[in-house]
């Protein structure tokens, strides 16, 4: 993409909503050693609290008002509380142990894997970084058609047994499972407990 956009000579534009400070520090731009002219970001920018915001190179900011002529503003543009919670959020995540939360998602999404193929179902749980997803299908799932093409039944009987036992997953099977620095080890082990107590026959 990063090729394509500069002979096309158009803008490459990174949504790091998600991915922004998960899949590292710098978000997927870091990880996989991708330049983007912009980036846009979620609520992490804010702490957790409403707010979202964009950056990117110089030439392309120095465009935007009051400097330039492309004119954005926003309700919260600027809000003290949102960036005071999301300078101290960025602070403390500069300190964090990126590899070891990625080693403990990993191990958790293998043992879940593990755990879900043995009572008879079909599944896979990739996981990159901090970032984990039960797709039920008996092949790898690494484009939005086959994620479509897994089984959504299996999926959502998971979800309501895991959340009947206090396991608060994402509620559709097309989105992600996020794990942070404040889940303990007692966390994941509380979700695999109510993992092992599925039963897809109920």
């Amino acid at each position: 993409l990063r090729r394509l956009t500069e002979d096309a000579r158009s803008l490459l534009i990174f949504d790091e909503v998600i991915t922004g400070f998960r899949l590292a520090y710098g978000g997927a731009q870091a990880r996989f050693g991708i330049d983007p002219d912009l980036t846009c970001f979620g609520k992490i920018i804010g702490g957790g609290l409403p707010v979202g915001a964009f950056g990117g190179k110089r030439r392309y900011m120095e465009r935007v008002a009051p400097a330039g002529d492309v004119y954005q503003a926003g309700t919260l543009s600027g809000n003290p509380l949102a960036m005071a919670a999301g300078l101290a959020t960025l602070r403390l995540l500069r300190t964090m142990d990126y590899a070891a939360l990625e080693a403990r998602t990993a191990a958790f999404a293998r043992t879940l894997g593990d755990i879900l193929r043995a009572k008879g179902v079909p599944v896979q749980v990739p996981a990159i970084a901090s970032m984990f997803c039960p797709f039920f299908s008996a092949t790898p799932v690494t484009n939005f058609a086959q994620s479509k093409a897994c089984d959504q039944k299996l999926f959502t009987a998971f979800y309501k047994q895991m959340r009947a036992h206090g396991i608060y997953l994402a509620p559709s099977g097309f989105e992600t499972g996020m794990v942070s620095f404040a889940h303990t080890d007692e966390d994941f082990a509380r979700a695999l407990e109510a993992a092992e107590a599925v039963d897809f026959r109920a």
